[in-house]
């Protein structure tokens, strides 16, 4: 396993997603900020804080569980960026560019979900 949290690919992106989804919050309706702005600002943090604070954890099932519950921020969040596109808070090139970047990190999570699954050999 990684020595620290922000060696893993994984944390990288998460975090830029994270900032992406602040920088594009910011131009969201003054209506929103306590619905989907804080919403989707408190999943993309979730998404990155579950990654680090999994990685810190004493076994790999508790690291397994904290990108578990990763994975299921990410879903959140592209769940209300979906949202945020049919409202037109966000244009094309934007969605497409945030909606390509949560595909990549949850194809990370996946993998180094699938990574630290026990071994069926024994």
């Amino acid at each position: 396993m990684s020595h620290s949290y922000k060696d893993l690919i994984v944390w990288r992106k998460a975090k830029e997603l994270a900032v992406e989804v602040y920088r594009i919050t910011e131009q969201f309706p003054r209506s929103e900020i306590y619905g989907l702005t804080s919403q989707m600002r408190r999943a993309s943090v979730s998404v990155v804080s579950n990654i680090a604070e999994g990685q810190g954890r004493l076994t790999k099932g508790e690291f397994r569980q904290f990108l578990g519950q990763s994975r299921g921020s990410l879903l959140e969040m592209e769940t209300q960026l979906a949202i945020v596109a049919d409202l037109h808070y966000v244009g094309p090139d934007k969605f497409s560019g945030l909606d390509s970047r949560t595909l990549e990190v949850g194809r990370l999570l996946n993998g180094l979900l699938e990574s630290l699954r026990p071994s069926s050999a024994s």
